[in-house]
């Protein structure tokens, strides 16, 4: 498993590391799942890879799909992730990889910040935002932007995560478990400290308003939230 966890990676490296990694799989066979895609190049190796045969999987973070290095504005901290934002054309081939099927997972890369991790200069920033419940919002958001099918953005962050980790989750059938989530696809809310339940209310999208308003929450058929 390889993430792009290091703040000053430079897109080089991680070409190189990632083309070692298609390499050796290519020799032993062994399925591997590359976390936190970033990069253009990145897309296009996967691409290949999977068209060769290859067991490659990977994921992206959501808000890579909505942010670039022009979003990092005057160094606002709150733009300071792990890995970093990349260029307008990364984020380009990030959302159509994930939206022809190359990037097969999105996830939210929940790491929220407290106020004192972030009200300092960009450099010194705790890196992370809160995205778990972004994570909704934000791909109903670029699917609405990509013209992408509600159920086939809805299976990056249910059925195919579940599919690839082998577990009993994001199925609907009768038996399985009632784990459940109600929202309104239409209904718009605005990003705002006090409407996000996390400990850390730090965010890039802060004053952004999303679609995707969650009504309830069941876990098990019990319902644990309740807007």
């Amino acid at each position: 498993m390889l993430r792009d966890s290091t703040p000053h990676r430079g897109v080089l490296e991680l070409t190189i590391a990632i083309m070692t990694i298609v390499a050796l799989v290519r020799e032993t066979g062994v399925r591997v799942h590359l976390c936190r895609l970033s990069t253009a190049e990145g897309v296009a190796m996967v691409r290949a890879a999977k068209k060769e045969g290859l067991p490659v999987s990977c994921d992206v973070a959501v808000h890579h799909l909505h942010l670039c290095d022009v979003d990092i504005g005057w160094f606002d901290s709150h733009t300071h992730m792990v890995p970093p934002l990349r260029t307008v054309r990364d984020r380009a081939a990030l959302r159509a990889g994930v939206a022809d099927g190359t990037i097969d997972l999105i996830c939210s890369d929940h790491a929220p910040v407290d106020d004192d991790g972030k009200q300092v200069p960009f450099g010194e920033a705790e890196p992370g935002a809160t995205g778990l419940e972004l994570l909704l919002p934000l791909t109903l958001k670029w699917a609405m932007e990509e013209k992408v099918p509600l159920s086939a953005a809805l299976a990056r962050i249910t059925c195919e995560p579940a599919k690839l980790l082998g577990v009993a989750a994001g199925d609907l059938s009768a038996g399985a478990p009632a784990d459940v989530c109600v929202f309104d696809p239409e209904q718009f809310w605005t990003v705002e400290p006090r409407a996000l339940k996390s400990q850390g209310k730090n965010t890039p999208f802060l004053g952004m308003e999303v679609p995707g308003k969650v009504r309830y929450t069941l876990v098990s058929g019990q319902v644990v939230y309740e807007a």
